[in-house]
This record gives C-alpha cells, sequence and structure tokens, in this order.
C-alpha cells in the first residue's frame, strides 16, 4: 500500500543552522590571539558596550571613543577572562562601565581645573583680599547668615564668583545682567560682607 501524500502544511521542517560560538568561547580564543575570534566578538559585544557608554556619557562622540577603547583592552586582556567567574558580556560590561565612569571623572577634573585657573588669574582684583580672609578666617555658619543680609543679586554674584569660580562675564551671562552692574554688585556686597563679619578692610 502505498504512504499517503504529505500534506502540503505538514512538509520536513528544515534543520536549524547551527549556532555560532558563545562570547565565552570567543574570548578563550581571543586570549590565544585569534584575531577571527575578536572579529566575531566584537560584533556581539559592539553594540551593547556602546549603548552603556552612551548612558553614562551622553555625548554621541566620546561614547564611540570609549566603546573603542574597550574593546581594545578585551583584546588586549583577554587572557585575564575566567569563563567560571562569570559571562564574557558581563565582564565586558564591567570594563566599559568603569573606563565611562573615568572619563566623566577626567571631564569633571579639567573643569575644576578651569575653574581654579579662572579664580587664581583674577585675584589681582582689589576686593579679592576681602573674599579670601572671609573663606579663609570664618565659619560657614557664619557667612551664610551674613550672605541673607545682601540683595539678591549680590548674594548670588558673590556665590557665583567666589564660591564657584565664574569670572565677571560669566556671572553677568548666568545672571542676564550688565557687566558694569555685576562688578557694583560684587563689591557693594563684599563691602557688606566684610562689615557684617567684622573682616578689617
Amino acid at each position: 500500500m502505498d504512504e499517503p501524500a504529505r500534506p502540503r502544511h505538514m512538509a520536513p521542517v528544515p534543520a536549524e543552522a547551527p549556532a555560532g560560538p558563545t562570547a565565552e568561547e570567543l574570548m578563550v580564543r581571543v586570549a590565544k590571539g585569534d584575531e577571527r575570534a575578536f572579529e566575531l566578538l566584537y560584533d556581539q559585544l559592539a553594540g551593547p558596550i556602546f549603548g552603556l557608554v552612551r548612558r553614562i556619557l551622553r555625548d554621541a562622540a566620546q561614547s564611540e571613543e570609549v566603546a573603542q577603547e574597550v574593546l581594545l583592552e578585551l583584546w588586549r586582556t583577554a587572557t585575564r577572562y575566567v569563563p567560571a567567574k562569570g559571562s564574557a558580556l558581563n565582564w565586558a560590561m564591567t570594563l566599559a562601565h568603569r573606563r565611562a565612569v573615568d572619563r566623566v571623572r577626567s571631564a569633571r577634573a579639567g573643569t575644576e581645573r578651569e575653574q581654579k585657573a579662572t579664580f587664581e588669574a583674577a585675584r589681582g582684583r582689589p576686593f579679592d583680599e576681602v573674599a579670601e580672609s572671609v573663606a579663609a578666617r570664618l565659619e560657614r555658619s557664619q557667612v551664610r547668615r551674613c550672605l541673607s543680609f545682601l540683595t539678591e543679586l549680590q548674594r548670588e554674584s558673590v556665590l557665583l564668583a567666589y564660591y564657584q569660580g565664574y569670572t565677571y562675564r560669566e556671572v553677568a551671562e548666568v545672571l542676564s545682567t550688565p557687566q558694569g552692574t555685576i562688578k557694583t554688585r560684587l563689591r557693594d556686597g563684599l563691602i557688606r560682607l566684610r562689615d557684617c563679619l567684622g573682616v578689617a578692610a
């Protein structure tokens, strides 16, 4: 008896293509200097690494740069990877997070250095001595109390210029006030602070 014809909807399903090597397997091969394995690993991890770095740095260009650094670090340090201690993806993401945070800290430190340099460059202003003696000799609570006696514009100007390192021009831009007015308010504010705090002129 002939076999019944197989219905079209029951046609044999083709065998699935074998899955490629895992990231863990690729890392082991990369540790041995396998460049092809690194290309495959790059394809698997570049997207997740970039995504994590971008969430931390926000800036696309910097994120690309840091992601490339992380992938190169994977190539250079693959021999340190131990599969038993965790997945290759987790290891790579840990490296990516560390690099991105380092970049943020480095950028922040650079900004602080610039602000300090700006402040130091402006130290020749006649009434800077008053601000320095206030900061050096008096308790923060006392300074806060005396700041409360200033007008709002005087207080904001003093805080921006002497406690955040802004220049006259930057204070004027932040407060949307002419630069000449800012200079006057700073001088008057510092004189009032000096009088309130009992600092010798």
